[in-house]
């Protein structure tokens, strides 16, 4: 028997890209290609698939919530989650809220038809570094995350422009430098000298760690 796919996430590179993996494999079925989170939720109240492939930051809902929506509503639906997003916020709800399998777009997902796969075996594809930092919550016995705290009112502004905050937000839903460019007006060398200022001012050295110190700034 084949598995059905449901694929949500509203970037069409990564769209055709895990549209393309489920298609080429012949014991997978693709279900449906949807790009929000209110189009996800009637997909699997219509016709409920296998597993659900879903992006957390969606345009209308977060993503979690459509997970949450499909344990609570169809529990015999795997999700994977497959996303930019790797901080310690994210991954703990995505579990929580009942996301079976948690990827990261750059840090090499791996074969998404081999991930699915694992899935409906009863395995859980977890990228390694959201392994370790799991396991590392639970060696140190850290209580279950709380809800997200709100960014005081009286917090320091955040340390980049506007037009950086619009690129960083592009780049975590794990777009190109020439695609970025395309969607802002401007040219990939631009988008590559907005993105070397974040870097510095947020001292990271990487998109993930980009993603994941604004994250945790409240910036995204």
């Amino acid at each position: 028997m084949t598995t059905s796919v449901l694929i949500v996430e509203d970037t069409p590179e990564f769209m055709r890209r895990f549209s393309d993996a489920v298609l080429a494999d012949p014991g997978l079925a693709l279900a449906g290609v949807v790009g929000t989170g209110r189009a996800a939720i009637a997909m699997l109240d219509a016709q409920p698939p296998d597993v659900m492939l879903v992006d957390l930051g969606l345009p209308d809902i977060d993503g979690v919530e459509v997970i949450r929506h499909a344990a609570r509503h169809h529990p015999q639906c795997d999700v994977l989650v497959v996303t930019m997003f790797g901080d310690d916020q994210h991954v703990v709800a995505s579990i929580e809220a009942g996301a079976t399998g948690y990827l990261l777009k750059d840090a090499g997902a791996g074969p998404i038809a081999a991930s699915i796969h694992e899935l409906r075996a009863g395995g859980s594809p977890i990228s390694p570094s959201i392994a370790r930092r799991v396991l590392a919550r639970f060696r140190i016995g850290a209580a279950p995350a709380v809800a997200a705290q709100p960014v005081p009112k009286d917090a320091a502004p955040s340390p980049l422009t506007e037009r950086e905050t619009e690129i960083l937000r592009l780049a975590a839903k794990g777009l190109s430098f020439e695609t970025i460019g395309e969607l802002t007006d401007i040219s990939p060398h631009t988008v590559v000298a907005h993105v070397k200022k974040i870097y510095r001012k947020l001292a990271v050295h990487s998109r993930g760690e980009a993603v994941y110190e604004a994250s945790q700034m409240g910036l995204l």
